[in-house]
């Protein structure tokens, strides 16, 4: 009995590798882990066509890019300075006791690691606080897209009463009194004045210098076709092609920067968040957030706009049977801002080994984050 045992096992145990080393073409082709690992061993131009909708306007995945800043510009070089000062000073909120960096901390790759951020008196915001890697990148900011430059978002947390609370008319005079700033603000501007437009300009060139470091798929994209596993390359290729991950997020930071309703509305309940339309007045946008990069990705839970998923298990299964759907209540019918799933997003069906195979993928895009540190505040 025992042998028989140990010869299922084995039969199992063979059976398990022999499918997982065989994966499924859009076509119907099979085709073995060695040769999906030559095909992507190609310049991704020559990769298998990526499974995107019509009329999706994509960009292939690509290598990490740096910022555009000129860090050896020395004018850039004082306005990041005084930026970084800034970004890590509490007094910048109206208890002083909440910095930037409260909500976007270094050491978890610029993001909190909580469901929802807490800002002043202990509120709870409503919405997850997302990385800052890469913000540069970002055509408009903020899960709805509020703002239009990182000038025009450095101001928003810092006025919001749930966040750092502070009144804009007495932050400049608050600053002059803090006599350590003048020298800063002086390299940075030619001149010691402080108003809230060097302010934030400060804030906003800072922010752009935060970038990601090189991760494992950068090193196999620049040549090293080692430095991703067999897993990492399978889910690579379901990536593209069965699980359909292209037609939001591509690019070489994983994002269409684009808005999709991803069915997280809570319409007329407790939780409800219209997203973008409350920016556009446009029903259309009712539900609709930005497309998060997946650049560090694994180290950046919880996700989504709510932080509703804490683990990416959760999250696999949520696209593969499909996003939740909105339930239509009799007084709803003609209703014109009941949302409306993008439809985008629909169910995957992906076996448990497809999912894992993305997920391994998912962890190819991880690096360390910068540690930014600043020793001494102005006094």
């Amino acid at each position: 009995m025992k042998k028989i045992s140990i010869v299922v096992a084995i039969i199992f145990f063979f059976f398990t590798i022999y499918s997982f080393t065989f994966i499924e073409f859009k076509n119907g082709d099979n085709l073995s882990i060695d040769s999906l690992r030559k095909v992507y061993a190609k310049p991704s131009k020559e990769w298998p066509k990526a499974n995107v909708d019509s009329g999706i306007a994509f960009e292939e995945l690509g290598e990490l890019l740096p910022s555009p800043l000129n860090l050896k510009n020395d004018s850039i070089k004082h306005l990041v300075e005084l930026g970084k000062i800034l970004f890590f000073d509490p007094r910048l909120s109206g208890s002083n006791q909440i910095s930037c960096s409260s909500c976007h901390v270094p050491d978890l790759n610029w993001a909190d690691g909580k469901r929802v951020s807490i800002g002043h008196d202990h509120l709870a915001n409503i919405r997850n606080a997302p990385s800052l890697e890469n913000v540069w990148y970002s055509k408009k900011l903020f899960w709805d897209g509020r703002a239009n430059s990182l000038e025009e978002q450095a101001g928003m947390p810092v006025t919001a009463h749930n966040e750092m609370h502070q009144d804009m008319k007495l932050l400049p005079k608050k600053l002059k009194k803090i006599k350590g700033y003048e020298p800063y603000f002086l390299n940075a501007f030619g001149s010691k004045e402080i108003n809230n437009e060097r302010i934030f300009a400060s804030l906003a060139t800072f922010q752009r210098s935060i970038v990601s470091r090189r991760t494992d798929f950068d090193r196999f994209l620049s040549n090293d076709k080692k430095a991703l596993t067999d897993q990492q390359i399978m889910g690579l290729h379901l990536f593209r092609t069965k699980a359909r991950c292209m037609n939001c997020h591509n690019g070489p930071f994983f994002t269409d920067n684009q808005f999709h309703n991803d069915g997280l509305t809570y319409y007329g309940r407790k939780y409800e968040d219209l997203g973008l339309y409350k920016v556009t007045k446009n029903p259309a946008d009712v539900g609709k957030f930005k497309t998060p990069g997946l650049r560090n990705v694994m180290r950046t839970a919880p996700w989504f706009h709510n932080g509703l998923f804490g683990d990416m298990d959760g999250v696999m299964n949520m696209y593969n049977m499909g996003m939740p759907i909105q339930r239509v209540r009799a007084e709803q019918e003609n209703d014109p801002l009941l949302p409306k799933n993008d439809k985008l997003l629909r169910g995957i069906r992906l076996s448990n080994a497809e999912k894992e195979a993305v997920i391994a993928f998912l962890g190819s895009l991880s690096s360390q984050p910068v540690l930014i540190r600043v020793e001494k505040l102005p006094n």
